[in-house]
């Protein structure tokens, strides 16, 4: 069985600049169907709109545009595609060394570096902090190689000091370990994202990494704080989330897209995994697919 692999994505300074700043026009970054990791750290704000993010095992969809902040080597797929609607996309992305290996070490910088580590869960931002770090990277864009640093650390620093954020992934979650580790979590995650409308077997998947189903299970729950059985289902829930928020297609049909193949079971899971029925959920965002 063919899988296909993690993409490193290699990343390139702006010109003159110790960091990159890419702002992306509506519908040029659509990289949505594509795992990556690097070893940058990443600032995302995705600017209006409504989409699926992935980041590690986090799986979720947003609507009114997404803020995050994702640490060195965390895998994630791109947030927009030609369906999200959002305006624009704005990534920042800068190596943890970026500024000296001492420099977040600094006592000035002390708080800022707890906030990076903590970004190898994966950090979402919401509120007014989302809307007033958006408009802070919005503006970047025209601005002088030093204008843009002393602005991205007041970027950091505000968000070290927001209350305004989830973490997304359990305490404990990174992919930062072995090179063997890395691959082989990854090759699990694309395979969910490829075939999760079909039955996945767990003895599939653990064969397709070369473990056994035990240890598979073992290793999967040590490296994710949940089950594969739990990391499969909440990827289809939050896919049958995209397609209530943007398709106007009956429920039944939303649940048999989404990989269920009990309608029964699928409403039960919905409910409990969102606090709402299916059609409640479709009502509260009607607005999306209008």
């Amino acid at each position: 069985m063919k899988t296909i692999a993690p993409a490193l994505e290699v990343v390139s300074n702006s010109y003159g600049s110790s960091f990159t700043y890419t702002k992306h026009a509506q519908k040029t970054n659509s990289k949505s169907h594509l795992l990556h990791y690097h070893p940058e750290i990443e600032i995302v704000f995705v600017n209006g709109g409504a989409g699926k993010r992935q980041i590690g095992s986090h799986i979720s969809y947003y609507t009114n545009g997404s803020l995050v902040l994702i640490g060195s080597n965390l895998p994630h797929c791109g947030f927009t595609n030609e369906k999200t609607g959002n305006k624009d996309e704005i990534v920042i992305h800068f190596k943890p060394e970026f500024l000296g290996s001492d420099f977040f070490n600094a006592p000035e910088m002390k708080k800022i570096q707890k906030l990076l580590n903590q970004a190898k869960a994966g950090i979402a931002f919401g509120g007014a902090t989302k809307k007033r770090i958006g408009t802070k990277m919005d503006l970047m864009e025209n601005k002088s190689p030093l204008e843009r640093l002393v602005t991205l650390l007041s970027i950091l620093d505000e968000l070290e000091s927001t209350e305004e954020y989830t973490v997304l992934n359990a305490d404990g979650f990174s992919l930062e370990m072995q090179v063997q580790d890395n691959d082989r979590i990854n090759v699990v995650f694309n395979y969910v994202k490829d075939h999760f409308q079909e039955p996945i077997s767990i003895d599939e998947i653990s064969s397709l990494v070369s473990m056994t189903t035990p240890s598979f299970c073992r290793y999967f729950k040590k490296i994710s704080n949940k089950t594969f059985t739990e990391f499969v289902n909440e990827y289809r829930l939050v896919h049958a989330s995209k397609l209530l928020a943007e398709k106007p297609i009956s429920i039944n049909d939303v649940c048999y897209e989404s990989g269920f193949n009990n309608f029964s079971h699928f409403s039960k899971s919905f409910k409990q995994y969102t606090g709402k029925s299916a059609s409640e959920y479709r009502q509260e965002h009607r607005s999306v697919i209008m």
